[in-house]
């Protein structure tokens, strides 16, 4: 495991968030070093996840500062598609990115972004085209690209169906596992690739991953 000291990253929590979509990339981050902190629109409102898990944030979204945070992670949640509670998040994320501070949007998070305004520039995906295309003032269809996961600079996005994918391209924009390591790990955990456990068990022996 790294010794190298990591600014928090930080995980969006709201009511129906998706607790599924983002397992895989929090409890690799844990692992490998890395803080993770949960923020609410206040830190002392629990939030109950679409699975029915409750949680409490660790502090309140007016608190976060980009500065303060190496990523800040927004999840898929039926809440992005029933109105503009959680444009507060999205303006988040556009203060995150002003500051060059990268944001990883999953599934529904992604439409939150389109609205913002934060995908017209940039490189994107999500569920499919066309359900961005349905958000007031996207103008990004030219810049979205059919594919499970992409990073364009400091922005990562990823379709509904694609947690590990997802995941993936946050462990590469916070290096968090060396090329070949990730290699190996996306197999594993994304295609079953037997081959790849050896690699990963090699790694982890030798603290080189």
């Amino acid at each position: 495991m790294s010794e190298t000291a990591h600014k928090p990253v930080h995980l969006a929590v709201y009511d129906t968030y998706a607790d599924w979509e983002t397992g895989h990339t929090t409890a690799h981050l844990t692992q490998r070093g890395h803080a993770v902190q949960t923020v609410g629109f206040a830190a002392e409102a629990p939030v109950t996840t679409m699975g029915g898990v409750r949680i409490q944030p660790d502090l309140a979204l007016a608190e976060l500062r980009p500065e303060d945070s190496s990523l800040l992670i927004l999840t898929g949640a039926a809440l992005w598609d029933a109105g503009d509670e959680l444009a507060p998040f999205a303006a988040k994320a556009r203060e995150f990115l002003d500051a060059g501070v990268p944001v990883a949007a999953i599934c529904g998070a992604t439409a939150g972004l389109a609205r913002e305004g934060l995908l017209d520039e940039r490189t994107h995906t999500s569920a499919m085209s066309l359900y961005l295309a349905e958000q007031p003032g996207y103008e990004g269809a030219e810049h979205y690209v059919e594919v499970d996961a992409v990073t364009d600079g400091n922005l990562i996005t990823a379709g509904p169906t694609e947690p590990v994918a997802f995941a993936r391209e946050v462990f590469a924009r916070l290096d968090v596992y060396k090329p070949d390591v990730l290699d190996a790990w996306y197999g594993l955990f994304h295609h079953s690739d037997e081959n790849a456990y050896p690699v990963l068990m090699a790694a982890s022996e030798a603290g080189d991953a």
